[in-house]
């Protein structure tokens, strides 16, 4: 008696997938620069959760707030780990993805491939931007959420001023959207070049001029400054421990300012003189806030938000409109 078998054999590759069509198959293209990318996040992750716990113990051995705990941070290995790996991210998103993302496509052919083939070009693109920017997103918004857990409890003992890059472009939404905006900008290097070699030079350049000269100018400009006046010789008020001081003048009595240096003279007799002759009372700061970091922070991020959207739309256009 025979047996007749009517189930079909199971096809390879019929199972549900997560990603099907051209999202699989960038992801797939991809996959090495995803789990780099991805694995250095995870290894942040671990070292600010370890930082912290260590942190954490350490003030508490030494009755911290109560007492005060000297400078736990400075040559703190953990911190400059940490702060090696947010500084490099952007470099890394910007040029060893965003450069190659269409321009490696562009250089090979596969670009002409894949276009000729069910894909549309549009389709293409927004798989490839949508692999690129998730990857940029997911990475600072796990890295910017931890990194201001450690940080914005114990910022009283860190070492940097909350205005410093270390700390403001690496807290809040401003990761995030800096790692968005860089990722942008070394794709549209990479559509505009064409050649993935010069496409990573020009964006390691760029990404270098941008966070080095540019955006430290920009930062210190997202927020309106405020005037603080004291008596001359006495010292700023507690309230203002973190406010980041922009400028310093001397006074007098009506309101007059002057240069920290004005009365800078040799002796301390012609020093007084001036004072004198000038009518200096009082010192004068010019400062921002820490109040108002949250509110610059959320500029900054709309900002680079607005660069990246500015940048993609120029990319799908030129991409869409020249030949391949």
């Amino acid at each position: 008696m025979s047996t007749t078998l009517t189930e079909k054999p199971a096809e390879p590759g019929s199972g549900r997938r997560l990603l099907r069509g051209m999202p699989w198959l960038v992801v797939r293209q991809h996959r090495v620069a995803l789990v780099c990318v991805l694995g250095l996040t995870l290894v942040g992750a671990l070292l600010i959760a370890y930082g912290r716990n260590e942190l954490v113990q350490l003030l508490d051995a030494k009755g911290w707030p109560e007492k005060d705990a000297g400078q736990p941070m400075e040559n703190n290995r953990v911190h400059e780990y940490v702060t090696s790996i947010l500084g490099g991210l952007p470099l890394i998103l910007a040029v060893f993805i965003g450069a190659p993302l269409i321009a490696g496509d562009q250089e090979n052919g596969t670009a002409q491939l894949v276009t000729t083939q069910s894909a549309t070009r549009r389709q293409w693109l927004i798989a490839k931007l949508g692999l690129a920017y998730t990857l940029a997103l997911v990475s600072g918004v796990v890295l910017s959420a931890l990194f201001t857990w450690w940080w914005k409890p114990y910022r009283s003992v860190f070492l940097s001023d909350w205005i410093d890059g270390v700390i403001f472009d690496n807290t809040g939404p401003v990761l995030p959207a800096f790692l968005l905006f860089l990722t942008a900008a070394g794709i549209t290097i990479g559509a505009l070049i064409r050649r993935v070699l010069p496409a990573m030079v020009v964006t390691f350049l760029f990404t270098a001029v941008t966070t080095t000269f540019v955006w430290d100018e920009v930062r210190r400009r997202l927020g309106d400054t405020h005037l603080f006046t004291y008596p001359m010789g006495s010292e700023l008020p507690a309230r203002y421990a973190e406010a980041y001081e922009v400028d310093r003048w001397v006074g007098s009595a009506d309101g007059t300012l002057y240069g920290w240096g004005t009365c800078a003279e040799a002796t301390e007799k012609a020093q007084n003189a001036c004072i004198k002759e000038h009518g200096i009372v009082n010192d004068v700061i010019e400062y921002l806030d820490y109040s108002q970091m949250a509110s610059m922070q959320w500029t900054a991020a709309a900002i680079l938000l607005a660069g990246t959207a500015l940048l993609t739309a120029f990319t799908l256009w030129r991409v869409t409109r020249r030949p391949l």
